[in-house]
């Protein structure tokens, strides 16, 4: 089972795991505190995004991060992209005070790059793009156990995956739906 996990953890992009890092960094389920609370622990977070290793981020980016984390879960967490779509808004708008620049020097290739803004901000920003761009932005699922709301990376095939953890929300999840029916059958 071990290897089944680091398969498994190999396959998910550098980018991706550095957002869903992010997204699970607001407090869920038990045991979850903020972990941007702290300049020490929102610094690890944010180091995949910009963040220098020398300085820690300071109040006002902690401040902007969050609702930039708030956005972003209001859009992972949307039925579908008619309910994403006023999150999408909101993050364009959250996003608006960061200059990115096309960048052609590859031949037959373009790269956003940042010119301007706050560079953490425009770390994610530039992050969620290359999710959307690269189609695996919907790989990003939050936990369908509703105490859990940990947001995972979907590894499936079929894109399928409901639980961050079977053994952890999965099975809890599917004995107590059997105990459900247990309780409703006539002669129990």
């Amino acid at each position: 089972m071990a290897s089944e996990e680091s398969d498994s953890a190999r396959r998910i992009p550098a980018t991706a795991a550095a957002m869903v890092d992010l997204l699970n960094s607001r407090p869920h389920g038990p045991g979850f505190p903020d972990t941007l609370q702290t300049p020490e622990t929102a610094s690890a977070v944010l180091r995949p995004f910009g963040q220098p290793a020398a300085e820690a981020p300071s109040p006002q980016r902690i401040a902007k991060i969050r609702g930039l984390r708030t956005t972003l879960m209001d859009i992972a967490s949307a039925p579908d992209s008619a309910g994403a779509a006023p999150g999408w808004a909101q993050l364009a708008e959250r996003a608006s005070a960061v200059t990115l620049r096309q960048d052609f020097s590859e031949p037959g290739a373009v790269r956003l790059r940042q010119v301007g803004g706050d560079p953490v901000v425009g770390g994610i920003t530039l992050a969620v793009a290359e999710l959307v761009s690269d189609g695996t932005w919907p790989r990003l699922r939050i936990c369908a156990n509703e105490l859990c709301g940990h947001v995972f990376y979907d590894t499936t095939r079929s894109r399928t995956q409901r639980w961050h953890s079977y053994e952890v929300c999965g099975n809890k999840s599917n004995v107590a739906a059997y105990r459900a029916r247990q309780k409703t059958r006539p002669g129990s």
